[in-house]
């Protein structure tokens, strides 16, 4: 398996990029993704993102699931409202996917459904 090395971060990744072992996550190595790549978010992770990705850690905590991004807006939407809960603000912070660039920020799987 290949390794992502960034900033002092050193975790085994799958090939697309996906940790291998899920408790391998902490809020560094979601920096360290955010930093580098194609997908990589200029100015970094702010609070908004911050906000998503931990509420991606709970969702997975509770469902044991990635979700796909209709279940993930829907599930945002009741949780912190319809400005949040639509794909127009999530694509916003993660432009290249909020289901597969999110949940990789946050260290979950693939989500099922995503290319």
């Amino acid at each position: 398996m290949p390794m992502f090395e960034q900033g002092g971060v050193s975790v085994e990744v799958d090939e697309e990029g996906y940790l291998v072992n899920l408790n391998d996550w902490t809020p560094e190595v979601a920096t360290a993704f955010a930093a580098t790549g194609d997908d990589k978010i200029e100015g970094g992770l702010t609070s908004e993102h911050w906000e998503i990705i931990n509420f991606l850690r709970k969702y997975y905590e509770e469902y044991q699931i990635a979700p796909a991004v209709r279940v993930l807006t829907k599930a945002i939407g009741k949780k912190m409202g319809a400005d949040k809960g639509n794909s127009k603000y999530l694509y916003s912070l993660f432009q290249y996917g909020p289901g597969k660039q999110a949940c990789r920020y946050a260290g979950l799987p693939k989500p099922t459904g995503c290319i």
